[in-house]
């Protein structure tokens, strides 16, 4: 197979395109507009094109028919793409890229009553790391995993809603501002992705040592690879959850660490000198 036939759509999505198109032209405008170093521009590109051949290329042929692949496909939604995406820090370059008349709006969208409630429970820590570990283990449920791999609707919900939990975790985990403004302690940065790898890493050792089908779904509608085994598809499919998740939390938490490292010796992070210095009166 030619890679110019694997690139092609497998289920063409008119709503996807435009979502990919609208995010590329704000981040070009916005780029032009804003200092963006050519690592920042290179991670951005990178973290786009995996989503996009992850969601819009016939990889999400091989992800409906091969267990495995279907487990690499979620592994780039939910951890490579927006780890990598999110290491750009696109959030200045994207809103730089709106017409000014936008912004605007969306500031003062953003000072009002449903804003302020719709961003306290969205970006509410606790419920992004939630999110995060749930939207990965709830579609590994055999049943679940059934319906969603009939149901088009189910399926595209399933990777939106994981694609999604990635971008919003690892925004969360990457943040480099002191807290506030950021919702979230720099060590606590530090010890969410630690938190969240442990339920994927037990679940992941639980399908790799599962000797009987867990998804017998992918045999139903016929295994893009017949001459991998029900059991050894299973098995490898547990250990892409098992060890590269693990690996690119990892890579996330030493992340985070650096930017807990360079706050702490940041003059915000420490005293002012003046308090340190000054003489205690007698």
């Amino acid at each position: 197979m030619s890679l110019i036939s694997l690139l092609k759509p497998w289920e063409p999505s008119y709503g996807l395109v435009a979502i990919f198109a609208i995010a590329a032209v704000l981040f070009v405008r916005g780029a032009a507009r804003v200092r963006m170093n050519v690592w920042r521009r290179a991670a951005f590109w990178t973290g786009f094109t995996l989503f996009y051949v992850a969601l819009h290329t016939k990889v999400d042929y091989y992800a409906e028919h091969q267990f495995f692949i279907h487990r690499l496909q979620h592994l780039v939604l939910h951890h490579l793409a927006p780890l990598i995406l999110m290491a750009s820090y696109p959030g200045s370059a994207l809103r730089a890229g709106l017409p000014f008349a936008w912004r605007r709006s969306f500031r003062q969208w953003q000072r009002g009553r449903s804003a302020r409630i719709a961003a306290f429970v969205l970006l509410n820590p606790p419920f992004i790391s939630a999110a995060f570990v749930v939207s990965v283990l709830v579609w590994l449920i055999p049943s679940v995993q059934f319906v969603s791999m009939l149901d088009w609707r189910i399926y595209l919900f399933m990777n939106g809603s994981v694609a999604i939990s990635g971008l919003l975790y690892w925004w969360m985990v990457l943040d480099h501002r002191p807290s506030p403004p950021s919702r979230t302690r720099p060590g606590l940065r530090v010890l969410s992705p630690i938190i969240t790898m442990t339920p994927q890493i037990l679940a992941g050792a639980v399908i790799t040592f599962t000797s009987h089908d867990l998804y017998p779904v992918f045999t139903l509608c016929g295994r893009a690879f017949t001459t991998i085994p029900p059991a050894l598809d299973q098995s490898l499919g547990g250990l892409i959850m098992w060890v590269p998740a693990a690996v690119l939390e990892t890579i996330g938490a030493m992340m985070a660490l650096r930017h807990m490292m360079r706050l702490s010796n940041s003059p915000r992070g420490r005293l002012p000198q003046a308090a340190v210095t000054r003489p205690v009166p007698a």
